[in-house]
């Protein structure tokens, strides 16, 4: 089957408009006197049963996003009602954990539906009448079984679609096994192939999209889909290559959200690294994957190759070939930092090792913890109030800490002491604030009946995902932000100041006041002191400092279940915006410039070549940034033009990481086409780039983000 015609018919949909609340109304309307756990399931099953079933001719496996995409004459006949599901009842956001999940798929696929609702049942049957929280509990299983049979439903409606539509002649043996698979799903039974187990997850993915949440990840798919790949293979009802097409199909289908609304979902895919005993867990439907990304040649999903000493050279070489053909993923995890991370946080290291990525690059337990959130730590604004005795530079307003003039330092060590305090107490400002939004909505009116079906414990406790049913709470993500931009500019601080007294604090302050306005010279020395990402251990101490203080100041919280706070060396692209907020900087940038790219070296700085950076990077303990560092690297299309010199990639990341660099990501795309698609967008719409945690189209991109992924070192 050809998977260019299918892409062809997703892409030539017409434009539509996006009704899921509309649909949702229905149900919340009917059902206002209900609890509010209840009526958000009977939200729930009327957008399941009212959603359109959509069947593409050539497609393998059943299910679209356009489900909930109706033509505007379409939507507008539906009911005028005030919006219940965006005021009324109201939606949990992303700070409050509605989003950035890894589900627990491997449940679901031993047991089927029928499983989930067994499961259910026997609560039920459990619950004591004495329990001082009976009704609250019967209500939220009660909820999860309206839910998961809506869910049963929905897979029976397409079910039905697939065997009364029409079809070419070509694709009815196609259609006729995605009429039974969605049929046997649907009565509740297991899966008991490899295309039923897809089918299973995609349209457990679908759900999740419809109900309106972000970024729901796929977890560990080689892992838990291999049992059914390899049955399959023994019995000879499936090939490599048909697993591979089926796989495609799914995840071009995954990648329609940005068509469909514009933006990214970065639903994130975790293959290889190791398994629950630390064997490498590597296997044939890892490259499966691969293959498929590198056939659907879109942006997303996102994909991550967890890549751990054992695993073979053979596949970390096949990540790099999809990377070089220009997708710029998967991102490489090193598979070792990321497992003593988690651990660090205090889970077993049996389960750290069996974790994904949501979102990003964040860490995660699949089905274990509740869903993701983070925020971002602008820590250079925090180096500009201990400058300026806590006013800001660009409004000259009051903002930090009152810790001393700029001639009241003596020396470097006074200096640190004062950045520190700053530090300290943003953190503190920054946890509270966390804290208290999270405290304003009451989990008992936002729980999410359908989304604990697919988490640890939840059932078997009649408690919501976000009510302390997991195992583990829930956990917040720190993105710290300029890691290089304050490296270097303390480095600069240190030599300008304290070791050649080239110049006074207060004279460095008023020249950034002024933006270096009239003081050219001195920004050129202060450019040329030592820089981040060369391998120089004057500039690197402070990197080291940042990580290690940091993770300190952090590790003293935790979030309103008792939670651990994260920090990750990350920006996502939000260091330009960031920026926006921050004046000239020490290092030698500009007011409102962009600062370093996450854990990256600032562009342009890291003179020395790739290994290099390597070395620098891999200095701070990653270990104790359980959220995940972003190195963005690029390298020129030729350093993927042979063998031998993919044979220099696979060293430069085991060198890498064998030095305890967390993660690195890569670009394959030379500085002259990207300039050139800046000039001419339309000769480069399908031109993906990465960005930072996720890629995109470039021409898609804002022009400040363009100009930010143009401006990184170019390597080879």
């Amino acid at each position: 089957m050809s998977l260019d015609q299918f892409k062809q018919e997703v892409l030539s949909e017409p434009q539509k408009v996006l009704v899921r609340n509309q649909l949702k109304n229905i149900g919340y309307r009917a059902h206002l006197n209900q609890p509010n756990v209840l009526a958000r399931a009977y939200a729930l099953e009327s957008l399941f049963s009212h959603c359109k079933v959509q069947l593409y001719p050539h497609d393998r496996v059943a299910g679209s996003l356009l489900g909930i995409m109706w033509p505007q004459q379409e939507a507008e006949s539906l009911p005028s009602v005030p919006d219940y599901a965006g005021n009324v009842f109201g939606e949990r956001s992303f700070v409050t954990n509605a989003d950035h999940y890894g589900p627990d798929y491997q449940t679901i696929l031993n047991g089927g539906i029928g499983g989930i609702l067994e499961k259910i049942h026997h609560s039920l049957q459990s619950i004591e009448r004495e329990d001082h929280d009976f009704s609250k509990k019967s209500q939220f299983l009660s909820a999860a079984q309206l839910s998961i049979s809506a869910f049963a439903n929905l897979l029976g409606r397409y079910a039905q679609a697939a065997r009364t539509e029409s079809a070419p002649l070509e694709c009815q043996a196609q259609r006729e096994e995605m009429a039974c698979a969605c049929a046997r799903l649907a009565s509740g039974a297991a899966p008991e192939s490899f295309y039923e187990a897809l089918t299973l997850v995609w349209f457990c993915y679908l759900a999740f999209v419809y109900e309106g949440r972000y970024a729901m990840a796929f977890g560990r798919m080689d892992q838990y889909l291999w049992p059914f790949y390899q049955k399959d293979l023994e019995l000879g009802r499936l090939t490599h290559e048909d697993a591979v097409d089926l796989l495609a199909h799914t995840l071009y289908k995954i990648g329609q959200w940005r068509s469909i609304t514009g933006g990214d979902d970065v639903s994130n895919i975790a293959v290889a690294g190791v398994d629950q005993e630390g064997r490498d867990a590597c296997n044939p439907l890892s490259f499966a994957i691969l293959e498929a990304v590198r056939r659907c040649n879109i942006p997303g999903p996102n994909l991550s190759a967890r890549i751990a000493p054992s695993t073979p050279d053979a596949f970390l070489k096949e990540s790099l070939r999809v990377i070089g053909t220009g997708l710029g993923y998967p991102a490489l995890m090193n598979d070792p930092v990321n497992v003593e991370a988690l651990a660090r946080m205090g889970y077993p290291v049996e389960e750290a090792r069996d974790y994904c990525m949501v979102g990003c690059i964040e860490n995660f337990l699949p089905g274990k913890q509740p869903p993701w959130s983070d925020g971002r730590y602008n820590v250079p604004k925090y180096l500009e109030y201990t400058l300026t005795n806590g006013r800001c530079l660009l409004t000259g307003r009051q903002l930090g800490l009152a810790t001393g003039e700029p001639e009241s330092f003596r020396t470097m060590e006074e200096f640190m002491k004062a950045f520190q305090r700053q530090l300290e107490f943003a953190a503190e400002e920054y946890v509270c604030v966390f804290n208290r939004e999270n405290d304003r909505l009451n989990p008992d009116s936002y729980m999410s009946p359908f989304l604990s079906c697919f988490a640890h414990g939840c059932l078997e406790q009649a408690k919501d995902i976000n009510d302390g049913g997991t195992p583990y709470p829930s956990v917040h993500g720190a993105g710290c932000m300029g890691i290089a931009t304050v490296a270097d500019s303390l480095a600069a601080i240190e030599k300008m100041v304290f070791v050649d007294r080239a110049v006074t604090l207060p004279q460095l302050v008023e020249s950034l006041q002024r933006n270096f306005k009239g003081d050219s010279l001195l920004k050129a020395q202060l450019l040329a002191c030592p820089k981040y990402g060369n391998n120089d251990d004057f500039v690197d101490k402070y990197a080291v400092w940042y990580v290690d203080y940091i993770s300190s100041l952090f590790d003293r919280y935790r979030t309103r279940d008792g939670g651990r706070f994260y920090i990750g060396i990350a920006s996502n692209v939000n260091n330009i915006p960031a920026g926006l907020e921050v004046g000239a900087t020490p290092d030698g940038r500009g007011a409102k410039e962009p600062l370093s790219d996450a854990a990256s070296p600032m562009y342009g700085r890291d003179k020395k070549g790739p290994l290099s950076v390597a070395l620098s990077l891999s200095k701070p303990d990653d270990r104790k940034a359980a959220l995940g560092t972003v190195l963005n690297q690029k390298f020129s299309p030729a350093m993927f033009a042979s063998e031998e010199k993919l044979d220099r990639m696979v060293a430069l990341v085991r060198t890498y990481f064998a030095q305890g660099g967390q993660e690195m990501q890569i670009n394959s795309v030379s500085r002259e086409i990207l300039a050139d698609a800046m000039e001419n967008p339309d000769r480069y719409r399908s031109l993906v780039v990465r960005v930072s945690g996720f890629s995109a189209y470039y021409v898609s991109l804002d022009p400040a983000v363009q100009l930010d992924i143009l401006s990184r070192t170019e390597q080879g």
